[in-house]
């Protein structure tokens, strides 16, 4: 090889280096605010209001578990079980499965009881299929379980590659619907995520994601006790119905605005002193949507 070929194979090869360096660090903020910076300095618009008509309180023994229905991605779910709440199906039923780290699941176990207005088995809604691609607040990152993922009204959620297909993801603190190996056999027995399950994703019709009260969720029973019922329902109810007696109100961080984006950008290079290495990366998971509670005095 010539001397000038070389040259300009040398030459070549550094402004590919120079192209990948560039490549790599576009992503990287300059002085991006600490996320409990950019929650503090939000505006009123930066936040939405969570409707009562869709809010689930589930009591359980220790405490109240709110849940935030997703009726844009299962409407057919969010209304069944709202008609199950209103019914009392769930009263005296128990959260009888917990698995450490996986998931707590409630219902039904002796599938005897039959609800008067609700179903004990729906079709299943595993996504939203639209003529066009949804819009989403996206990660634009890779993700080893979807082509794309993203936010949308407060729920992490995921596409196939061209966004016409959008799911809700497994992340903790999602609520979705047990079945068995019918994918229209489930309708009643709900089931709490512990853990990012994310390989579930597809498999179960997800549709509401907890708010407050995970706690409760974590000091269910592991095993059953002699002479007591096994991880009581205590009750199951929409927020609307009792709002009332229930002053408790929640807005969630709102995942179009711009805030919310540099929220992710935050999550993806940690600002804070303490941080020794930045990753320029995240997962849909590892963003989360900010709450505050308050009460409607």
């Amino acid at each position: 090889m010539s001397t000038a070929a070389l040259l300009l194979l040398a030459l070549t090869a550094c402004q590919a280096t120079d192209k990948l360096a560039q490549t790599d660090s576009v992503d990287v903020p300059q002085a991006t605010p600490v996320p409990a910076e950019i929650i503090a300095q939000a505006s009123d618009a930066d936040w939405r209001s969570v409707p009562l008509e869709h809010i689930l309180k589930i009591t359980l023994p220790t405490g109240p578990v709110y849940v935030e229905l997703n009726p844009q991605l299962a409407p057919g779910h969010v209304e069944n079980i709202k008609a199950l709440a209103r019914e009392d199906f769930y009263r005296d039923l128990t959260m009888y499965r917990f698995v450490e780290g996986f998931v707590a699941q409630g219902g039904d176990q002796s599938d005897e009881k039959r609800p008067l207005k609700g179903s004990k088995s729906i079709p299943a809604e595993l996504f939203l299929a639209t003529a066009e691609p949804q819009e989403i607040t996206p990660l634009n990152l890779v993700d080893g379980y979807a082509p794309r993922t993203g936010f949308l009204n407060g729920f992490a959620v995921a596409q196939n590659d061209k966004g016409t297909r959008t799911w809700q993801t497994h992340c903790p603190g999602t609520f979705a619907m047990a079945r068995q190996n019918s994918a229209d056999s489930g309708g009643s027995e709900f089931y709490f995520t512990l853990t990012a399950q994310r390989y579930l994703d597809l498999n179960t019709t997800v549709f509401g994601r907890v708010l407050a009260g995970m706690e409760h969720v974590q000091r269910l029973h592991r095993q059953p006790e002699e002479n007591q019922l096994f991880n009581p329902i205590l009750g199951v109810e929409v927020l609307a119905d009792i709002q009332r007696t229930d002053k408790r109100r929640f807005r969630v961080f709102n995942t179009h605005s711009q805030a919310f984006r540099a929220l992710i950008a935050a999550r993806k290079n940690r600002p804070e002193a303490w941080f020794l290495h930045q990753a320029n990366h995240t997962d849909v998971c590892a963003v989360s949507v900010p709450i505050e509670t308050f009460t409607d005095d």
